[in-house]
């Protein structure tokens, strides 16, 4: 069985996008920016939702090409590409970068490939993740929290109709006063 995995950028009162999908204040460092593309070279399948695949799919394709590219997001650019990805949408019909599209019930095909074979998968944007997260799909979090108050936007966490349990299994601090803490869902 796959594990499903949520994390993001947060602003200090939990925001992973400013009103207006304003992401300046998430800049990472290049040491947290390291260990992310660390964890993404671990990942088997990334699930996006239309509006994070738009972004992505917007600057990663060709990132490696960029003339002040740092090695590290050279490297992110590559294993994006190569990565499988699913884009759960209803108004997207054509995609590329070895990615298929789903427009049917997102839940049930999470729930469909966490049962199979092959390395984690990591689920991203807000609405889609908020829906795997309400149906109890995520095994595990991590927050890298940014000492910033944006006092709205787009929220990392969903309404749910109960409790979820953590454990945390990693804390981490980087440079500009950013704090990652991973935690494992309980059984």
């Amino acid at each position: 069985m796959r594990k499903l995995l949520y994390g993001m950028n947060l602003s200090l009162d939990g925001y992973i996008a400013a009103p207006g999908d304003n992401l300046g204040w998430s800049a990472p460092s290049d040491e947290l920016f390291q260990w992310w593309l660390d964890q993404e070279r671990a990942i088997g399948l990334f699930l996006y939702g239309r509006r994070l695949w738009e972004t992505m799919s917007s600057h990663w394709p060709t990132g490696d090409q960029q003339p002040d590219a740092t090695p590290a997001q050279v490297e992110f650019a590559r294993n994006w590409r190569d990565t499988p990805k699913v884009v759960f949408s209803s108004t997207i019909d054509k995609v590329d970068w070895n990615t298929r599209v789903v427009a049917d019930d997102a839940v049930a095909e999470i729930t469909r490939l966490k049962g199979e074979d092959g390395g984690p998968m990591r689920v991203g944007g807000a609405k889609l993740a908020g829906a795997a997260m309400r149906a109890g799909l995520i095994d595990e979090y991590a927050i890298a929290t940014h000492p910033v108050l944006v006092g709205g936007g787009t929220s990392f966490f969903t309404a749910l109709d109960s409790w979820v349990n953590l454990n945390l299994v990693e804390t981490r601090r980087f440079p500009g006063g950013v704090v990652l803490n991973r935690y494992e869902t309980s059984s």
